[in-house]
């Protein structure tokens, strides 16, 4: 296995004695083979789990393996965006606090409370509630 993986990582490269002076052009192909039983014509396939995203390459009979094995959980489950996972619980772009004004008040207020840094959240609802 560890074998293919570096033929697959290294680009092979004829003997100086072969090679042609004055080329012009070079035609590169680049063959995907399918990461599980080395068969060529294979297909990057991208899935997640726990939050964390996977790619293999795939040719057709194992792509058809993953997707039979994945169906029942893809049936039961829910399709989310992309952009979901990444969105805050609050509001986009909130109302924006003077975080000096919420210092000042905290300190009259007796609260513990750093000159620089975040704020805690503690201290953020007790100042909207009061204001």
């Amino acid at each position: 296995m560890h074998s293919d993986l570096f033929r697959r990582c290294i680009a092979w490269r004829p003997p100086e004695s072969s090679r042609k002076v004055g080329v012009m052009a070079r035609n590169i192909a680049v063959v995907v083979t399918d990461d599980l039983d080395g068969s060529a014509g294979a297909e990057t396939v991208t899935f997640g789990l726990d939050g964390v995203s996977y790619e293999i390459d795939l040719g057709q009979p194992n792509r058809a393996r993953l997707a039979d094995a994945l169906a029942p959980f893809i049936a039961s489950g829910r399709r989310v965006r992309r952009g979901d996972r990444y969105r805050s619980a609050g509001p986009a772009g909130g109302s924006r606090v003077d975080r000096a004004a919420v210092r000042a008040w905290a300190r009259e207020a007796g609260l513990p409370v750093s000159e620089r840094g975040r704020i805690s959240a503690a201290v953020m609802s007790q100042y909207e509630a009061a204001n």
